[in-house]
């Protein structure tokens, strides 16, 4: 007799260890073990270092806003760590981890996650993880 059971399919997300982390062994050694503490499935993971245009391209929906060009100098400053991270929920799972964008209010509302325990400003905050992915069906 088999025994079935029902398995959600895996779900992909993008993970970035920014420079600020990958600049200090210690700290980028402490989001992978919480990326393998959570049970994420490592697809991918790779070392990179983006020039500016790739950082422009990357964040071109906030081109115009008060951080972008701080934000595009900052992660084409130095060399980063890519992950493709599977779990049934890795969007969302991810982002808990990761925690608010906003470093202050990390650490005063979720002094545990990555970035209230591990980030140093809005723009040095440790990761950066993929939203929702949609597609848009051609006309």
């Amino acid at each position: 007799m088999s025994s079935c059971r029902w398995v959600r399919p895996l779900q992909l997300t993008l993970a970035l260890i920014k420079p600020d982390a990958v600049a200090h062994p210690v700290i980028s050694e402490a989001v992978h073990e919480k990326i393998l503490e959570n049970n994420f499935l490592i697809v991918k993971r790779k070392e990179l270092q983006w020039r500016s245009t790739d950082s422009q391209r990357f964040y071109c929906e906030h081109t115009g806003r008060f951080f972008y060009q701080r934000l595009v100098e900052f992660m084409s400053s130095g060399p980063m760590q890519a992950y493709i991270l599977a779990h049934e929920d890795a969007i969302q799972l991810w982002r808990n981890l990761m925690g608010p964008t906003k470093v202050f209010r990390a650490r005063i509302v979720a002094p545990e996650t990555v970035r209230g325990n591990l980030g140093l400003t809005d723009t040095r905050n440790t990761t950066h993880g993929s939203g929702l992915i949609t597609f848009r069906h051609p006309k």
